[in-house]
């Protein structure tokens, strides 16, 4: 028995069809899933970078300034969105840019809050999301070339290395000349001055903290970034002068974010065109589409025909190549007169009556309308001349109709 049961085994399949399907599925759904992931990968990159903008949740990120603002009410938006130029105005956007970012872009776009960068950091490989900060290094270079697009020059004063309690008071632009806001420790304190800023916010040296651009209508800077990005802000002091400089360029409209000079600018690319609204709809009609034609091949097709012979042998191929000879002629009419003698032979043989040949003499005609009259069927005679008047493929169909109930009424077959 075991034997006899080992070679069935040896032809088994190595899976099984549920267990090649199963794996069908999970292929496409993980290549469908990494698909949308790579076309997605623009708008997911960002929180894991330690560096100054407002996904980072770092040090020197700004993380910590939207959750604050958004605690408090205040409709925040990271945007990816770049800038193309051209004149808008909209909610108030700040800006963190890098010691080499291009404002250029954004000269046309009011109000405007530049935070200007200050640390110089790296990454910690061992702690991810951490940084390393090796000190302030911007100064009137940087800064001129930074705000060049709203200031032919700006200076910039650092105070030496160190940590400082500065305190802010109020110019009488935006903020009220006995405006008073005490900060906490933040090392290297930095500030600004030029010709063509107006102070907003001075420390007590009277250095502007936050200025306005003379030439430029709703542009403003924020000199030192602690007052707004995740270490400065995790003091009480800090946080309630940074929130207070964003409350107060902000008036009632809400605040953005922008992250594209970090380098997380929103993807264009036909993936994603086809992966978001309006369009998301025509693509999960053709991936339903899809899906329906496989059922429909997979219920369609069954197992492989194996093919058979160009030319068949034996006496049905020569009767449908005679058949298809006949048809391509057209001349199937002419066969009626020989299938109404073929059919009055059969019955002539089942009921034992005298025998004729196709065509041959016509003896038992008489004898053939006779039985035809007892049994109450057509006379045979009129059979007969139907079939010789066929001209047409539907004359024959109804000589051969006709003939067919003649039979069966005279042998009574049906019966």
């Amino acid at each position: 028995m075991t034997a006899a049961a080992a070679p069935a085994s040896a032809h088994a399949p190595a899976f099984s069809a549920r267990t090649i399907l199963a794996l069908v599925i999970v292929g496409v759904v993980s290549f469908s899933a990494l698909a949308v992931l790579a076309t997605f990968a623009p708008e997911l990159r960002g929180a894991a970078d330690p560096g100054a903008h407002a996904l980072s949740a770092s040090a020197v990120g700004f993380r910590g300034a939207t959750i604050m603002l958004q605690s408090e009410g205040t409709p925040v938006v990271v945007s990816r969105a770049e800038q193309h130029g051209g004149a808008s105005v909209g909610p108030l956007m700040v800006l963190t840019p890098t010691f080499v970012s291009d404002l250029k872009p954004f000269a046309g776009r009011v109000p405007l809050l530049i935070v200007m960068p200050k640390w110089v950091v790296t990454p910690q490989p061992l702690h991810p999301g951490f940084v390393q900060k090796y000190g302030a290094a911007l100064n009137t270079a940087y800064a001129t070339t930074v705000l060049a697009p709203f200031a032919t020059s700006t200076e910039i004063q650092t105070r030496p290395k160190g940590f400082s309690r500065p305190v802010l008071r109020g110019t009488g632009e935006r903020f009220a000349p006995g405006t008073y806001l005490p900060l906490g420790p933040i090392d290297s304190f930095q500030t600004l001055s030029g010709a063509e800023w107006q102070p907003m916010l001075v420390d007590e040296q009277g250095h502007a903290v936050l200025a306005r651009a003379k030439a430029h209508q709703n542009v403003y800077v924020l000199t030192d970034p602690d007052l707004l990005n995740n270490q400065g802000i995790a003091n009480i002091d800090n946080a309630r002068a940074g929130l207070a400089v964003l409350e107060a360029l902000r008036a009632d409209s809400g605040i953005v974010f922008d992250v594209t000079l970090n380098g997380f600018s929103r993807g264009h690319g036909v993936g994603q065109l086809m992966l978001e609204p309006p369009f998301l709809a025509a693509t999960l009609c053709g991936v339903a589409a899809a899906l329906l034609l496989g059922l429909h091949a997979l219920a369609r097709f069954g197992p492989t025909l194996t093919r058979g012979r160009a030319i068949a042998l034996g006496k049905g191929a020569l009767v449908d190549n005679s058949a298809g000879l006949v048809r391509m002629a057209r001349r199937e009419a002419e066969l009626a007169p020989a299938y109404a003698a073929l059919t009055k032979s059969l019955v002539a043989r089942f009921v034992g009556g005298p025998r004729s040949g196709i065509g041959g003499a016509r003896d038992n005609d008489a004898w053939l309308a006779e039985l035809a009259r007892r049994a109450g069927a057509a006379d045979p005679a009129e059979l007969t001349a139907q079939a010789d008047r066929a001209a047409t493929r539907d004359d024959l169909l109804a000589v051969g109709r006709n003939l067919y109930h003649w039979r069966l009424e005279i042998t009574r077959e049906g019966r």
